[in-house]
């Protein structure tokens, strides 16, 4: 028979969906952000300067060509002895010849001629033209613009309204100006200036000089000086991101291990108080158990002699547990000595005499030197039995214990404890320093977890490794003495 269920509505209500917030990623979100500002900043800063640089360089180039041009005309018409009331301006037009009487045409003829030569042959220009007040070409390197009238030239209306040298820079010629008809086209950016000459009061302009140059020499020291100015903002930008992004990194792992440190005292806090009133409680119902046992054992030699015997042994091992449990969790408030590490190794060894007799274990500990370090007498004691215990339950059937002293840099000493035992597999490793996990049967998994929190407590570190069915080494990294 099939049975058919019946669809029930859902109410919107009904379903709840869990969503897990994703911790905070600081190293992530700062290495975006990081990246995007400083790399803008870079940007603009590199953009900033190239623009200053080429506008620097231009504006240098047309003051240095206007106070050339000037000066040549000045000098031109001092030449040929033409009298100080006429300018070089007031000569070039060839429409006002017949209104200066009082200069010898010969004279003023060379001295335009003279002039138009220098300006024909002036370094890097590849076009010249002579504009009259009028805005007519009235002389140019290209005959085909002579007689041209220039209408709408924002840049020669500047230079003549405010009677001031006016300079620009193009990479591309502009078809729609008629002024721009070069005989030989300009390669790459060409540089574009105009020159106002004066009256004899210097008052008005009599003529404009355009000279269009291509400086070879100038645009070659300009893309030296970008390619330093972005390769510098460059390099700049990686080393100051590189450096925040260390400081941050190394905030994120401190951050990250605080955290870390914080949870596992949370951790301890919370287990110490829940053991520690657990213990209490058990404490007396433990003793009056062994004491009922031991006392039922006095009066009984009959069949439940052995059952009594493993009541009282259960007991024992609970209270051990109990002992180790608060043991472990108990806050480490003690103050660090200079404590003698190879008598320290000796007396563990000393106490662990006869069960190393017993097992047929072989011990090596031959120490060169007596290193002085920083822990304490009692809980360095309890470090050394702990792992030595745990060393010769791993030999069951006989094998080595070796301890050697190693230096560990020059302020740094380790003690090394090594076993020929049965080792442990990989993820036992892993876990070995966690709190309750053990591989012995019986155990409570305190004992490593002790030994981590004591090292660390007195500026030391412990470190694990093992290999199954080949033994462990355990290194302990003290602090000397200064």
């Amino acid at each position: 028979m099939i049975t058919l269920a019946k669809k029930l509505p859902v109410e919107k209500g009904d379903i709840r969906l869990s969503t897990r917030k994703q911790p905070f990623n600081l190293l992530r979100w700062f290495s975006l952000i990081s990246m995007a500002v400083i790399g803008t900043v870079a940007v603009a800063l590199g953009a900033v300067s190239t623009r200053f640089v080429i506008t620097e360089s231009i504006q240098r180039d047309a003051l240095l060509t206007s106070q050339f041009i000037q000066a040549i005309a000045a000098a031109e018409v001092r030449h040929v002895a033409i009298p100080n009331v006429r300018t070089m301006g007031e000569l070039l037009d060839p429409r006002k010849d017949r209104e200066f009487n009082d200069v010898d045409p010969l004279a003023r003829a060379n001295a335009r001629g003279e002039f138009l030569d220098h300006i024909e042959h002036l370094p890097d220009v590849i076009l010249a033209n002579i504009y009259a007040p009028d805005r007519m070409v009235i002389w140019s390197t290209n005959p085909a613009l002579m007689g041209t009238t220039i209408h709408a030239d924002e840049d020669l209306d500047q230079a003549f309204n405010n009677k001031i040298p006016v300079s620009a820079s193009y990479h591309n010629v502009d078809k729609t100006r008629m002024e721009q008809k070069f005989v030989t086209p300009p390669e790459y950016i060409f540089i574009e200036n105009y020159i106002p000459l004066f009256d004899a009061d210097g008052k008005n302009v009599t003529a404009m000089v355009e000279i269009y140059k291509e400086p070879q020499d100038l645009i070659n020291r300009m893309e030296r000086g970008l390619v330093l100015i972005w390769l510098a903002t460059a390099l700049g930008g990686g080393l100051i991101y590189l450096g925040l992004y260390w400081i941050v990194r190394r905030a994120a792992i401190l951050l990250a291990n605080q955290q870390k440190q914080l949870i596992t005292n949370e951790t301890f806090v919370a287990l110490g108080e829940v053991s520690s009133a657990v213990a209490h409680s058990l404490r007396n119902p433990l003793a009056t158990i062994r004491s009922s046992a031991e006392l039922a054992l006095e009066f009984d030699d009959g069949p439940a002699h052995k059952n009594i015997n493993d009541i009282i042994g259960q007991v024992d091992r609970m209270s051990k547990w109990v002992r180790e449990l608060l043991q472990s969790l108990r806050p480490l408030t003690d103050e660090a000595e200079s404590v003698n590490l190879v008598a320290a190794v000796h007396d563990s060894l000393m106490a662990f005499e006869l069960q190393i007799a017993k097992a047929g274990i072989s011990v090596v500990f031959e120490p060169k030197e007596t290193p002085m370090v920083m822990s304490q007498s009692i809980q360095l004691t309890q470090i050394l039995n702990s792992l030595v215990a745990n060393a010769l339950e791993a030999m069951d059937e006989g094998g080595t214990l070796t301890v050697a002293l190693e230096p560990n840099g020059a302020q740094r000493i380790s003690a090394v404890i090594s076993d020929t035992g049965k080792g442990m597999s990989e993820e036992q490793r892993r876990m070995a320093f966690r709190p309750f996990f053990t591989t012995k049967q019986g155990g409570l998994g305190v004992g490593l977890v002790l030994v981590k929190r004591i090292m660390e407590r007195f500026g030391g570190a412990v470190a694990l490794d093992s290999r199954e069915g080949e033994g462990t080494r355990v290194r302990l990294s003290f602090m000397l003495v200064p």
